[in-house]
């Protein structure tokens, strides 16, 4: 199998498994501050048929990832993607706008935890594995090799993982629905501007993340992996 579609590969299981985790995190969390509608429903669980949405989970990132193999490699580019919305009543917690933030921040945390743990188990590979440090720093750049050390699969989809859940993190924090910026911003409106700001057409959300999504997620983005490529060649 072409080394190239064994990558998109792992890209793919990568984006469903961040994606679960991401939805379970805010089902858990709003679970502990008293609302258990999600996990009443099931949601609470890393099993992709509880959060699988068919379009933004499997269409979309497919087609991103996968759509120059079949002859579509203009639909390529981005690779981002969403889950089925976890279900929130807001009337169970006992302090709404608190706990509100804290159960949709749980979703940009669970990735940020997830980034942070493969480049911590990363670390370790690259100072315990003779030659794995080279090998990080080449895949780190994107030169990916099938030549490296017996673990150079986990470490790509560690690479790749730290990358991802990066993405998905800042991506997740764009203040348009339906992402999570988007109730941090409500919880902050008075309820006047919270009126013109829930006016906001679905479209022109669409379009704020098509055209401005790749630059917000850029400028967060850069220092960030900056720091994760100094810290491999440390």
């Amino acid at each position: 199998m072409p080394l190239e579609i064994v990558i998109r590969i792992f890209e793919f299981a990568i984006l469903i498994f961040s994606l679960c985790v991401h939805e379970s995190a805010h089902a858990w969390m709003a679970s502990r501050l008293g609302d258990q509608t999600a996990r009443l429903q099931g949601r609470i669980t890393l099993n992709p048929a509880y959060h699988i949405d068919p379009i933004g989970t499997l269409l979309i990132p497919g087609l991103a990832l996968f759509g120059k193999f079949i002859g579509l490699g203009f639909l390529g580019g981005f690779l981002i993607g969403w889950a089925r919305p976890v279900p929130v009543n807001t009337r169970n917690f006992k302090n709404i706008v608190r706990d509100d933030n804290l159960t949709t921040a749980a979703g940009p945390l669970s990735n940020l935890m997830l980034a942070t743990i493969s480049f911590l188990l990363l670390l370790v590979i690259t100072h315990l594995v003779p030659g794995a440090k080279d090998v990080a720093i080449g895949d780190y750049l994107g030169l990916y090799d099938v030549q490296g050390p017996i673990l150079k699969p986990i470490m790509v989809l560690l690479t790749l993982s730290i990358y991802i859940n990066l993405i998905l993190c800042f991506f997740n924090l764009l203040p348009v629905a339906p992402l999570d910026g988007h109730h941090f911003v409500r919880n902050m409106l008075p309820y006047n501007a919270l009126r013109v700001y829930d006016g906001i057409p679905p479209l022109v959300s669409l379009a704020v993340m098509i055209l401005f999504g790749g630059y917000f997620i850029g400028v967060l983005m850069g220092p960030v992996w900056a720091m994760v490529g100094l810290g491999l060649q440390l």
